[in-house]
């Protein structure tokens, strides 16, 4: 058991701090910018709560955070209030944000000149994959301060993997939506023609999804997104958010995205249909109009 602090009680850290307090037995500390959040979690979960950052971390073995991007990441991190101020040497700042590289190397600059250790972890699984456990979390920094976080992420992980230094996380995490919204664009694709070929697109993705075509968004959405119903995992505008993200480390580092950046026009028109918080396989309703 350790003493855990977790900052940020949203869709995703609400869930992740329960699986701590009793899949993993921790004794857990929590502060959300709503402090009624803060109160509804520990009268679920029976941890306690904190004030602000600092108050939280004081005295942590561990302190994780999953809040909204950069400059939530900052304000919860550094300042006199931030947990930064308030940690412990030899403690370790597990950041489970989806947040640039580049605020990721910032914050372990600042964690190792303060005497503890910082890991850039952001997840993948959504709000589901939270709420059972089973995220996906892509780490970067050393080996050493990895191999402590391991077993702490554990419990809420099926799997994590150290990628690299400091960012590597980050950059991960990149990778992953870049992938997820080529996807997603194609399966929208694919069931809008099967709809206009006069096909019934559950026996056609029953069939194609045994094959060379099968994907996560095939097997968990395409059912949802045949009935016209969007109500389900990562919303449009946090997609924006993240993509946002991907194309401006290409901009850095010189890497050619003309996918990524034509759907994240597409979904710029979801979000003038209205569709800012549909999940983003509501690219079929660009298509649909």
């Amino acid at each position: 058991m350790a003493k855990v602090a977790f900052l940020g009680l949203g869709v995703m850290g609400f869930p992740m701090a329960g699986h701590l307090a009793k899949k993993g037995g921790h004794e857990v500390t929590v502060y959300n910018r709503t402090p009624a959040k803060a109160k509804a979690w520990a009268d679920q979960f029976g941890g306690k709560t904190a004030a602000t950052p600092a108050a939280a971390a004081e005295g942590q073995d561990f302190v994780m955070a999953c809040v909204g991007n950069d400059n939530d990441l900052r304000s919860v991190t550094l300042g006199p209030d931030g947990a930064f101020a308030a940690m412990k040497s030899g403690a370790l700042f597990v950041d489970h944000t989806t947040a640039s590289a580049e605020v990721a190397r910032e914050l372990d600059a600042a964690a190792t000149k303060a005497g503890f250790g910082f890991i850039d972890a952001p997840v993948s699984g959504g709000q589901a994959g939270a709420e059972n456990g089973v995220l996906t979390v892509m780490c970067g920094g050393g080996a050493e301060d990895y191999a402590k976080a391991e077993p702490v992420i554990a419990s809420y992980a099926r799997m994590c993997k150290l990628l690299g230094p400091a960012g590597s996380g980050q950059l991960t995490k990149m990778v992953n939506q870049i992938c997820i919204a080529g996807l997603v664009q194609g399966l929208s694709e694919g069931i809008h023609f099967a709809k206009k070929a006069g096909l019934d697109v559950n026996q056609v993705i029953d069939t194609i999804s045994k094959g060379a075509a099968q994907s996560w968004q095939m097997e968990n959405r395409h059912k949802t997104m045949n009935d016209g119903k969007y109500e389900f995992g990562f919303a449009v505008e946090w997609m924006r958010k993240d993509l946002s993200i991907c194309l401006a480390e290409s901009r850095r580092n010189g890497a050619s995205l003309p996918v990524t950046a034509l759907v994240d026009a597409f979904y710029a028109e979801v979000e003038k249909l209205g569709g800012r918080r549909w999940d983003t396989s509501s690219l079929l309703a660009r298509l649909e109009r």
